[in-house]
């Protein structure tokens, strides 16, 4: 059976592509003029925000049971990241919504709403960061063999 601290490894990687992806197509979109990219951003952003909500709900599990010290100062930091990056994702997939619902999706509301994503794809990276520091400077999650197989 799989451990309940396996499966935000597993998730966290969706988020990250899927919003990194629908930016960039939606930066695209703005310069070759199609359609396709720009309504391949907000697809993008629709599931990378439903994969941030998965991503942040199995982070908090799996950090449920750090109780003290520095692993846990740094869980804390990166789940405070995490918390604000899909705040940002909510908000834009929100505002996104409302403006293709409403036809609205040109001008200063389309340039708000890339800023919104850009700073979207900037917590993914932050969040990212200090998720790897997680790992690579706290090794959490890794578990070590003395190959006393």
């Amino acid at each position: 059976m799989i451990d309940i601290s396996h499966i935000h490894p597993m998730l966290v990687h969706f988020p990250i592509a899927l919003l990194i992806a629908g930016f960039f197509s939606d930066v695209l979109g703005l310069f070759v003029k199609k359609e396709f990219f720009t309504r391949a951003g907000f697809y993008l952003l629709i599931l990378g925000t439903l994969g941030a909500i998965a991503a942040v709900i199995t982070g908090h599990m799996a950090g449920d049971g750090i109780e003290s010290g520095s692993l846990k100062q740094a869980v804390e930091v990166h789940e405070d990241a995490g918390t604000l990056t899909l705040w940002l994702a909510l908000i834009t997939s929100a505002f996104r919504i409302v403006l293709v619902w409403l036809e609205k999706y040109r001008g200063i509301l389309k340039a708000a709403a890339l800023v919104l994503f850009l700073a979207t794809v900037l917590s993914v990276a932050r969040t990212g960061y200090y998720g790897g520091e997680l790992v690579y400077k706290h090794a959490a999650g890794v578990e070590f063999s003395l190959g006393n197989n």
